[in-house]
């Protein structure tokens, strides 16, 4: 394999990282490709795509919340993001992970009404089901507003990392509201197993929208996530119970029995269907 197959293949790897595992697979990396400068420069459009994807966090200077790094946020043309939150735009570091240059920014006076009535009660919502899961709420257009959610856990010790992703786009032209929640665990104690699903709701305003509107959204959204976790709950319960016992072998390569109730005890999706508060921004 040559130099470019090795930074082509190292950008693959970056887009497929595990939940807080970025570092390590960067690591490892440098250690394949032998080259920093060529590496960084080979894999900087995988890590802004990585970083925008997975909502990567981060402190804006003089804020004390963190704002979500997303698609939703960027501004064209310009490499700065938006933190609607603090009215403020910044540059964002894909590499460190680090936000500089902060300027405030004129913000839609249409708009910012109900943008700002949907974070506060998407704050709430955050407060009372996530732990310390990080939330933003952008308005694409007078009409079209945009939720981000995002929850992580990181647990090495007991070799388990989790991730949970919301994003609803509110249309109050169509008068409906688009979801996509995604739910990503990656298990590596004595193997490695990484379990990712997608939700994608849809479903309609409620009528009469204005401002005071907002806590029936963020209802509506709870509900509909609610419903999510305990399919996931019920699906997990099948595979334990079903799925995994149907794999046995009398006795396996390894020419030693396996405690088939143990696996029932594994970690992989317990720890992400008991409740969305298993998550935080670690």
């Amino acid at each position: 394999m040559d130099a470019s197959q090795r930074l082509s293949a190292a950008a693959s790897f970056i887009l497929q990282s595990p939940p807080g595992e970025i570092n390590d697979v960067i690591s490892d990396l440098r250690t394949i490709v032998n080259d920093d400068d060529a590496l960084q420069e080979g894999i900087q459009s995988s890590l802004e795509k990585y970083n925008q994807e997975q909502f990567v966090c981060v402190s804006v200077p003089g804020q004390e919340h963190q704002v979500i790094v997303s698609g939703a946020g960027s501004i064209p043309e310009s490499g700065r993001f938006l933190d609607p939150r603090s009215k403020t735009s910044f540059v964002f570091d894909h590499l460190t992970l680090t936000a500089s240059e902060p300027e405030p920014v004129e913000v839609d006076a249409e708009s910012e009404p109900f943008r700002s009535a949907l974070e506060e009660s998407t704050l709430k919502y955050l407060a009372e089901y996530f732990q310390e899961g990080v939330a933003s709420v952008f308005a694409s257009n007078p009409s079209t507003f945009i939720i981000q959610i995002v929850a992580n856990k990181y647990n090495p010790q007991n070799f388990w990392s989790g991730r949970w992703r919301s994003e609803y786009t509110i249309d109050l032209e169509k008068g409906e509201i688009s979801g996509k929640v995604l739910a990503n665990v990656h298990y590596y104690e004595q193997g490695n197993v990484q379990l990712q699903t997608v939700y994608t709701p849809t479903f309609p305003l409620p009528t009469g929208l204005t401002p005071s509107s907002a806590p029936k959204i963020l209802a509506i959204i709870g509900e509909k996530e609610g419903e999510h976790e305990r399919a996931l709950s019920d699906a997990y319960a099948d595979l334990g119970e079903k799925s995994f016992k149907s794999l046995r072998r009398a006795l396996p390569l390894t020419r030693q029995k396996l405690d088939w109730d143990k696996v029932l005890g594994y970690k992989l999706g317990a720890e992400l269907a008991a409740s969305r508060g298993a998550f935080g921004t670690a």
